[in-house]
């Protein structure tokens, strides 16, 4: 397994997380499993780089989606 896939996603950049969504959700098609959709991307960032931004909402929901469906995937 690749070591982005491993790493917790606190931040960074989207098209990192994009690609993530991708690989797992190829390993769970090719293992038979289907899993929840990935959360969707904001929009309403206002881009004024608020305490609280909907984008570190998405990473947030993006980490747990990433643990979840590894958790699926090793099951």
């Amino acid at each position: 397994m690749s070591d982005c896939l491993s790493t917790p996603i606190t931040q960074g950049p989207l098209a990192s997380t994009q690609a993530m969504f991708a690989v797992l959700q190829q390993r769970a098609s090719a293992a038979g499993l289907n899993l929840r959709p990935p959360p969707p991307l904001p929009t309403t960032c206002c881009g004024r780089g608020c305490n609280g931004c909907v984008w570190e909402g998405f990473y947030v929901a993006a980490e747990y989606w990433r643990q979840e469906a590894e958790l699926r995937l090793s099951a």
